[in-house]
């Protein structure tokens, strides 16, 4: 199996690779070792040295993608435009034709997808990075699969000041079990469970990603939410932002591997040779 095209996304905390050949699709994602954008294509271009071939096309893009040189150990690279990468990859992740889609990595960025045409809409610092920093500080560990586990077993009105006890009950559409305050009681003091903290964690990061993405939406006059990046591998985060979504009556799409939607991008704009969109040097 050699492949006939090589798509690199350089996150912040992970390196993303997709290639095709002509019976479909693969993937894998390593961690991102913090070199220069030079040694982390090189890190890709070992991890994939199995399938490349002289005649691979190899598209880069995220992190400092733009300072690349066009021609790498002898491989020839297609820079390719990050947003425009994450808004085909989001459309084609979801077999949409449009939507607005949120690539919520380490942080969030939010991209108008119609067809071939992408613009930047808005973000957030608030993202993957943020739950795990958080949780390094509060929960004592940066794993994110340890945080999952923990949170999908918490209890947020633990930490949570609810609206039931700010308010009495119900605020427009928000039902009294909704949360008003989020870690509101941690200032009180006293003794909280680690499960308790993850989950209020957790909803603190999925809520602030699902309503941004909502308002978005709405201003941009996209129907459809699709949710990328590697945030959204998360069971716990996926429930709290399914959560929102009742709350406000929108429905979001996460689709199968959400961490590897970008890296499709690139393939796309390779495959259909997207000249137009690639960044020049």
């Amino acid at each position: 199996m050699k492949a006939d095209y090589l798509a690199i996304d350089m996150g912040m905390t992970n390196i993303d690779l997709v290639w095709a050949d002509g019976a479909g699709w693969y993937r894998q994602k390593m961690e991102n070792q913090f070199g220069s954008p030079q040694d982390q294509v090189r890190q890709a271009l070992t991890a994939a040295g199995h399938v490349l071939t002289a005649n691979t096309q190899i598209g880069v893009t995220g992190g400092h993608y733009s300072a690349l040189p066009t021609v790498l150990d002898g491989y020839t690279l297609h820079k390719v435009d990050e947003m425009q990468a994450l808004g085909l990859g989001g459309l084609a992740a979801a077999q949409l034709e449009a939507g607005l889609v949120v690539s919520a990595g380490t942080g969030t960025a939010m991209v108008a997808a119609r067809c071939g045409d992408v613009q930047h809409v808005t973000g957030s610092a608030v993202g993957g990075g943020t739950l795990v920093g958080l949780s390094k500080v509060i929960l004592g560990t940066a794993n994110i699969d340890e945080i999952d586990r923990l949170a999908l077993t918490g209890d947020t009105g633990a930490v949570d000041v609810m609206l039931s006890e700010a308010v009495g009950g119900e605020v427009g559409r928000l039902p009294s079990n909704a949360n008003a305050v989020n870690m509101g009681k941690l200032g009180a003091g006293g003794d909280f469970k680690r499960e308790d903290l993850a989950a209020g964690l957790v909803r603190l990061v999925a809520q602030v990603i699902a309503v941004i993405a909502i308002n978005a939406a709405n201003a941009a006059d996209l129907k459809d939410i699709i949710l990328i990046g590697h945030t959204m591998d998360l069971a716990s985060v996926q429930q709290e932002i399914t959560l929102v979504g009742e709350f406000y009556q929108r429905g979001f799409i996460m689709p199968d591997h959400p961490g590897f939607a970008t890296a499709r991008g690139v393939l796309a704009v390779l495959q259909q040779n997207l000249a137009v969109n690639t960044v020049p040097d």
